[in-house]
């Protein structure tokens, strides 16, 4: 019987390995998933400072300041950011600062340079009035010691490494990224850029599941062309579950004659989990373990291969990681042509949305037009036996940012 996706999901996720972590520095953690909690070793900011180029003052000196009435003050000193004033601001004085520069001693507030006007050598003339705490940033008010800074399965964003990097961390602990042999096997499989006979096709399945595999932060690595051979279908396996952490193949998991990987896979002394889920486009997917390693046997059709790999393939590799959100995100649209699921099984249709969340067909729907998925940015799930008119609400699984 054929698996709902979510119970399909379920039961590979449930018997992915925990995460390992290895040490990493911040230039080399981009993308990764955080294998442990980091808590911040200081405050940010580390000191009260300027948040403009101005004047520290006492706020109370220039309450009664005006365009009409200024108050003029004497500037005591001069403090760039990166260095300390050790004398204190005594009422009627103010210290010149710029952004980033440490709060003096006795000032509780910054009049912005904007606000003033020079008055003498050593004075100037402050023309608004400031209350205390005015464009100063306090020692610990994005961050306080010891809060968190990321948490384990949060992924190491430019945000996430800035703020890292913000606090003085240099290195962290990074989930280990899988290596993934990617296979396709065909004995009417050839190499782009080969010459082909009458019957041939190239194959491509391997380059677009390699880059998404990249995308998931694994490791992928492409292995030759297999030949319809049980023989050979067993060598490949045998050598790419040695070497790797998760085995992908493309082809030979239907019900055909020719359809050996499940077959070479058991030979070689795999274990098969399930076989066939209830979408479309994908249904004879295959899901297997080998001791540690696992094995996705996806369609080879090329569509087939690339949506199954998003709903399956892509969330087991991210809780390989440790990663806490491992579903493609999802974003409402609204449909400017009808959608329609004839068939019997949940079909998750290539649309194309933008930016409005206008939604349409990306082309025709078989599972061997590859170029419906090339202009594809998305997938509606569609339940059997449906129609969606125009207008209606849907939400979409986005991969393609574009």
């Amino acid at each position: 019987m054929d698996l709902q996706l979510e119970e399909a999901l379920e039961r590979l996720c449930s018997v992915i390995p925990p995460a390992s972590g290895e040490e990493v520095s911040l230039a080399a953690a981009a993308g990764r998933i955080a294998a442990r909690q980091v808590l911040s070793p200081i405050d940010l900011q580390p000191f009260d400072n300027s948040a403009m180029d101005g004047y520290a003052v006492r706020a109370a000196d220039v309450g009664s300041a005006s365009l009409e009435r200024p108050v003029q003050l004497r500037v005591a000193a001069r403090t760039p950011a990166g260095e300390v004033l050790a004398q204190t601001i005594r009422n009627g004085e103010c210290v010149r600062l710029f952004t980033g520069s440490v709060l003096p001693s006795g000032a509780d507030a910054v009049v912005m340079q904007e606000d003033t006007r020079p008055a003498m050598p050593d004075a100037v003339l402050v023309l608004n009035p400031v209350l205390p705490g005015e464009n100063i940033r306090r020692r610990g008010e994005d961050v306080a010691c010891g809060a968190a800074l990321c948490e384990a399965g949060d992924r190491l964003t430019a945000g996430r490494l800035s703020l890292l990097g913000a606090a003085g961390v240099s290195r962290v602990m990074a989930a280990r990224r899988p290596t993934v042999a990617v296979i396709a096997t065909g004995s009417e499989l050839r190499e782009p850029g080969d010459v082909l006979a009458r019957g041939q096709i190239y194959e491509s399945n391997r380059l677009g599941l390699a880059v998404l595999i990249e995308q998931a932060g694994a490791l992928p690595r492409i292995l030759p062309i297999v030949p319809d051979h049980l023989a050979a279908t067993q060598t490949a396996l045998a050598a790419a579950l040695k070497a790797c952490d998760v085995v992908v193949t493309s082809g030979g998991v239907s019900v055909g004659e020719l359809d050996l990987v499940k077959r070479a896979f058991e030979d070689v002394g795999g274990r098969l989990e399930f076989w066939r889920v209830a979408i479309k486009p994908g249904r004879p997917f295959t899901f297997g373990r080998f001791e540690k390693k696992l094995l996705f046997g996806l369609p080879g059709n090329p569509v087939s291969s690339l949506v199954t790999f998003q709903l399956l393939v892509r969330p087991a590799l991210l809780r390989f990681q440790g990663a806490r959100q491992i579903s493609l995100p999802s974003y409402p649209g609204r449909l400017t042509e009808a959608l329609a699921n004839d068939g019997g099984r949940r079909h998750f249709m290539r649309v194309r949305t933008d930016a409005e969340g206008s939604v349409r067909s990306a082309g025709a729907q078989a599972s061997h037009i590859l170029s419906s998925m090339a202009a594809a940015n998305g997938l509606v799930d569609m339940p059997p036996h449906t129609s969606l008119p125009v207008g209606a609400a849907v939400r979409v699984l986005r991969w393609d940012p574009d």
